[in-house]
Order: C-alpha cells, then sequence, then structure tokens
C-alpha cells in the first residue's frame, strides 16, 4: 500500500516539474528575450568586450567557433563581462 501511495506522488511531481518548465517557456517567450542581443547596435561592442576579456584571462578564444572551449573558461569570460557591465551602469547611475 505504501508503494503505490509513493508512486502516485512521484507521478504527481513529474506532472508539476512538467508545468512549470512550460511557465517558464511561456514567460521567456511573453518577454521576448532569451539568448537574444536585446539593444542590436550593441552587438558589435559585446563581442568585443568578450575577446579583449578573453585575452585579459589569458583564454585563446577563436573567432568563430568555439564550442571545445571548456564551460570553466567560458563561464570565467561571461562572469567577468556581468560583472563589468555592472561596473559601468552603476557608474554611469552615480553621476546622474
Amino acid at each position: 500500500m505504501y508503494q503505490n501511495q509513493n508512486q502516485g506522488a512521484n507521478a504527481q511531481n513529474q506532472n508539476m516539474g512538467a508545468q512549470n518548465m512550460g511557465n517558464q517557456q511561456n514567460t521567456q517567450n511573453q518577454t521576448g528575450r532569451g539568448n537574444r542581443t536585446v539593444v542590436p547596435q550593441a552587438k558589435g561592442a559585446l563581442n568585443q568586450m568578450k575577446y579583449e576579456i578573453a585575452s585579459e584571462l589569458g583564454i585563446n578564444l577563436k573567432q568563430g567557433y568555439n564550442g571545445d572551449l571548456p564551460s570553466r573558461q567560458a563561464g570565467y569570460i561571461g562572469g567577468y563581462m556581468t560583472k563589468r557591465l555592472v561596473e559601468q551602469a552603476e557608474r554611469a547611475m552615480s553621476h546622474q
């Protein structure tokens, strides 16, 4: 009897998980973001920043495909980009 109750609870949890994933996708579609650049004119500057940060960190980033780059190194680059962008926004906000 206990086993049947447990199986029912597992099935219910799986259904709720699927619903939550659907809600996340709907939210992402509604906001129109995802993995796209919000301001297309900034794409070149962001790309240049990525290469500058990679060279500062000693990571060999090639033009084009970098799928062979370990996720740890890619994460370092993205993390430093975020850090710099936040610093720039804070500076801009403090000068207003």
